[in-house]
């Protein structure tokens, strides 16, 4: 009897402890459930976690790889848009494909495009080779710039995203890439376009892509970024999505209704926050001047920019005006004196230069009777 009803007390331990431990990986809220293995939403304006689920583990990212390809491809381009003539070995790269030929000739950028729209492996193949001269060495950029963007728990092998041992990242370290990604407006330009024309040089001939990222339909907002898929990976998705001021980058990394996953984390996201605008381009003051032809200087607030908050927070950003009490003459035109602040919590979340407006010239003053004797001795005896 003894013994039953121990095990009894056990279960019923066992059951209360199961019911108030927390669920590792899952977000704390609640208010969230996606299929992914892995997901993470932040908000893409400083890299602030809204939403994680296993966020840091390392996994297969499939062809979201390209978003890195892609990215230094592009800044590859910008510095000289190289015309790349396409090997055998390039055109017959197996998966995914922009359907090069050997011999065909096209520009870096719209290597790019066939990266960003089809997903091409012979795109990011021929780019990798043509940039690194290997596929290896392009690979150690591709690294070299995971470092620079705090992406410490990834390693690049395959330019692609074809399955390789050592080739992995994690939700997280993609949604960094992701924000980084979408500030090259060239990479903006393609992976927002659903549909997008490539320009070959041999034979000379335009073809049109489409981008295989249905949530640019899917969702009022969407800005691309890049699906992926092997068998190994899953489904992988990055995305991002922007309304109102509000940028959001979502990453799911295996998952079975990736679609649903993004379009329920980018709602979950802008229900949590909002942006407030610092608009203070007409707002003058004045500052004294010291020793000038005039007593006064104005300054002008010069530029309007946002900060995105919590919504709980808007109400809560103070204003608060930083300008010295009094220069000293001269004041050129255009000049900083101060700025405005915008505070939440005591820490500055913006800010907008003060201007000045018009200059302030030193005053001169007339030398007495006594300087000028002193002045013409003192040249005398140079």
């Amino acid at each position: 009897m003894y013994k039953i009803i121990a095990s009894m007390m056990c279960v019923v331990c066992l059951i209360f402890v199961s019911s108030v431990l927390p669920v590792y990986g899952e977000e704390q809220s609640g208010a969230l459930s996606v299929s992914a293995q892995s997901a993470v939403l932040i908000n893409a304006d400083n890299g602030e976690v809204l939403y994680a689920k296993n966020a840091e583990q390392k996994r297969a990212m499939a062809s979201t790889t390209k978003i890195m390809t892609a990215l230094l491809t592009l800044e590859a381009a910008e510095k000289e848009n190289q015309i790349v003539t396409i090997s055998q070995q390039v055109a017959g790269i197996e998966g995914s494909s922009m359907y090069l030929n050997a011999g065909d000739q096209i520009s870096l950028k719209d290597l790019a495009i066939g990266m960003l729209t089809v997903s091409g492996n012979d795109a990011a193949y021929g780019a990798a080779v043509a940039i690194g001269g290997s596929e290896e060495i392009f690979a150690g950029m591709m690294n070299a710039r995971a470092q620079e963007l705090d992406m410490n728990d990834t390693n690049f092998v395959t330019a692609s995203g074809l399955d390789a041992e050592e080739h992995y990242s994690t939700a997280l370290d993609m949604a960094k890439l992701g924000a980084a990604a979408i500030q090259n407006q060239v990479f903006l330009d393609i992976c927002s376009q659903t549909k997008v024309m490539a320009t070959f040089v041999h034979p000379p001939h335009t073809q049109s892509y489409s981008n295989h990222n249905k949530l640019l339909h899917l969702y009022e907002g969407c800005i691309g970024i890049k699906t992926g898929f092997t068998k190994k990976a899953g489904r992988c998705l990055v995305s991002a999505a922007e309304r109102d001021g509000v940028c959001l980058v979502a990453v799911t990394l295996h998952a079975p209704d990736d679609w649903n996953d993004h379009i329920s984390m980018f709602d979950y996201g802008f229900s949590q926050l909002t942006s407030v605008k610092m608009d203070d381009a007409n707002t003058q003051f004045t500052v004294d001047v010291v020793g000038g032809v005039n007593e006064q200087i104005n300054v002008v607030g010069c530029d309007i920019k946002s900060a995105v908050v919590a919504v709980g927070d808007a109400d809560k950003i103070k204003r608060v005006v930083i300008l010295p009490s009094f220069v000293y003459a001269p004041v050129p035109g255009g000049t900083q004196l101060g700025r405005i602040s915008y505070q939440l919590n005591g820490e500055e979340i913006g800010s907008v230069p003060l201007i000045t407006v018009g200059q302030v010239e030193q005053q001169t003053v007339e030398k007495t009777i006594f300087q000028k004797i002193g002045d013409f001795f003192r040249n005398l005896f140079r």
